[in-house]
């Protein structure tokens, strides 16, 4: 009987032992079998016959099981992300390394300066009205010292310093001047300062000596592991280039200044600003000109003599010296067609020069649409373009300061000439002309800086196609250099205008048509006035017979005087 008991209940458990291993291996192939084509689609694997529909439009209904390759192809897809995302991390450390650095320079630098002030007045008053502890320690001077290091941040993001600001019209750009160890070239001059002159009061040469200075001593600072193993240049005076610099009156001067660098064609440039205070360095970088060519596009109608003059100058300064120029030259109808084509291809064929293009258009002159058309002619890329004209001289110096000056996306360069005067008017007669070399003089009685002019300019092709070009409409002389300035202030691009030492206009007889609408034609003839001589030399012209009458009176008084 308990046999029989213990029987049954062994049978019991012997069955239940097998539904549990039963349930337990249907769970097991339920979980851990491979999964269905689907499931592999919504991982992110391949499915081949989907591949091939997408490509050729056939085989929509093929599936498989993915193969081998196409894990492989995943699992590289998934290693080049990966790589890229390192790379950006990296590159974002590099970028917040060197942010950091600056800004605790900018900091020592405000704590130094601070700290001398402090020396200077002991037992004075915190720049926060509180008095100052022993040292100049204390809860006031903390304060104090906070409140400057905000002040002078605030002062250099409302400056124009890293990019432009919106303006209503041109004459609200504040200008730049550019100055270098010995002189100072200057846009407002009023009646008793010359467009080129020494720095005569204290102050400013004292401001120019204390950024050059400061620049100095920071091209000649090591930075700690940037060049081991590297012998790095000491900086002078000498390697000093150029400078230019402008004021905000309400937020401080902005300084920007050249120096020579290790290579032949490769530059320091620093950027500094006073904030109404300290010196903060804001850019220490290198810039490498070697491989930024220029085309230089000029529009043109008639007049080969003048261009052969150009094409003298041409050959000397782009060719002989810089070498980095291509030659666009636009010409409007047929006529001297064959001489401009000729003085190409003398100048072609005498120094091996091919960077050059010769456009026409059978069409009336536009100065605009020469420019236009020469510009989005270019098809090797992001080129830095001059728009000049025939009545131009420049040097090799002017071409360096144009690559300094612009940059794609960020700043477009308007560059002051001086136009020179009359040289009739200034030396006398054509006896006495010397040749165009020596005329090219900064002074007061020999030109004056064109400062109501915008056609010469410096700019990126981007950013020319990305503003809209030339007002092609535009017809004759003017108007079509001023609509493109407009543009670029009503933009976000900072617009660098300084005064070129290096550019000048040459003088020519200038011709106002009675076919120009009044404004250009009122336009012409004030530059026309502007161009001929100084205030003082048209005075002396102006009242000529009156200084002729008083000598012919003054004659019979000095025959009298000699005779007693």
């Amino acid at each position: 009987m308990l046999r029989r008991g213990l029987l049954a209940w062994v049978s019991r458990v012997g069955v239940l032992l097998v539904l549990v291993c039963c349930s337990l291996s249907l769970l097991y192939v339920m979980t851990c079998s491979p999964h269905s084509e689907d499931n592999l689609v919504s991982h992110a694997l391949p499915r081949p016959g989907l591949g091939v529909a997408a490509a050729g439009g056939i085989g929509a209904g093929q599936s498989g099981p993915p193969g081998r390759e196409d894990y492989q192809a995943m699992l590289a897809e998934r290693e080049e992300q990966h790589k890229l995302h390192m790379a950006s991390l990296k590159k974002q450390i590099a970028q917040l390394k060197e942010a950091l650095q600056e800004r605790s320079e900018q900091l020592k630098g405000v704590q130094d300066t601070m700290e001398r002030a402090a020396g200077r007045g002991q037992g004075g008053q915190s720049p926060g009205g509180g008095a100052l502890g022993e040292g100049g320690q204390g809860p006031g001077a903390d304060r104090s010292h906070t409140d400057l290091q905000e002040f002078l941040r605030s002062q250099l993001g409302r400056a124009e310093v890293h990019q432009g600001t919106r303006l209503p019209n041109e004459y609200a750009v504040v200008p730049f001047e550019s100055f270098t160890l010995q002189r100072v070239y200057q846009l407002e001059m009023g009646l008793t300062r010359h467009p080129e002159e020494k720095p005569v009061r204290k102050d400013r040469r004292d401001e120019l000596s204390e950024a050059l200075e400061t620049a100095l001593r920071s091209l000649n600072t090591p930075r700690d592991g940037a060049n081991k193993g590297r012998t790095t240049k000491v900086y002078s005076p000498s390697d000093f280039i150029e400078g230019i610099a402008r004021t905000e009156k309400d937020k401080g001067t902005l300084y920007e200044l050249t120096f020579k660098g290790d290579q032949s064609r490769e530059f320091r440039k620093l950027v500094l600003f006073r904030p109404f205070g300290p010196l903060m360095k804001v850019k220490n970088e290198r810039v490498d000109t070697a491989n930024v060519p220029i085309n230089i596009i000029v529009p043109l109608s008639q007049r080969a003599d003048k261009f052969r003059h150009f094409m003298h100058n041409f050959r000397e300064v782009c060719v002989r010296q810089d070498g980095r120029v291509h030659l666009t030259v636009v010409y409007f109808g047929k006529d001297q067609m064959n001489e401009v084509r000729s003085t190409l291809e003398n100048t072609s064929r005498e120094i091996n020069f091919k960077n050059f293009s010769l456009l026409q258009l059978n069409e009336e002159f536009s100065r605009g649409r020469g420019l236009d058309v020469g510009a989005r002619a270019w098809k090797g890329g992001n080129v830095l373009l001059f728009f000049c004209d025939v009545d131009i001289y420049f040097t090799a110096d002017f071409l360096n300061t144009c690559r300094l000056n612009a940059q794609p996306g960020k700043k477009v360069f308007y560059p002051v000439l001086f136009s020179q005067y009359n040289p009739t008017l200034i030396y006398g007669n054509h006896d006495h002309i010397p040749p165009v070399e020596q005329q090219l003089v900064i002074k007061k009685d020999t030109g004056l800086w064109r400062d109501f002019g915008f056609g010469m300019t410096c700019q990126y092709r981007s950013d020319f196609i990305n503003i809209g070009g030339f007002d092609v409409d535009i017809k004759g002389w003017g108007g079509e250099d001023v609509h493109l300035y407009r543009k670029y202030l009503h933009s976000n691009l900072l617009v660098v205008r300084s005064p070129s030492r290096g550019l000048f206009h040459l003088w020519h007889e200038k011709r106002c048509a009675d076919e120009l609408p009044p404004e250009q034609y009122r336009m012409c003839m004030q530059s026309k006035a502007m161009n001929e001589a100084s205030h003082g030399q048209l005075g002396m012209l102006f009242f000529r017979h009156e200084i002729e009458a008083h000598l012919r009176k003054q004659k019979p008084q000095r025959s009298i005087a000699k005779k007693t």
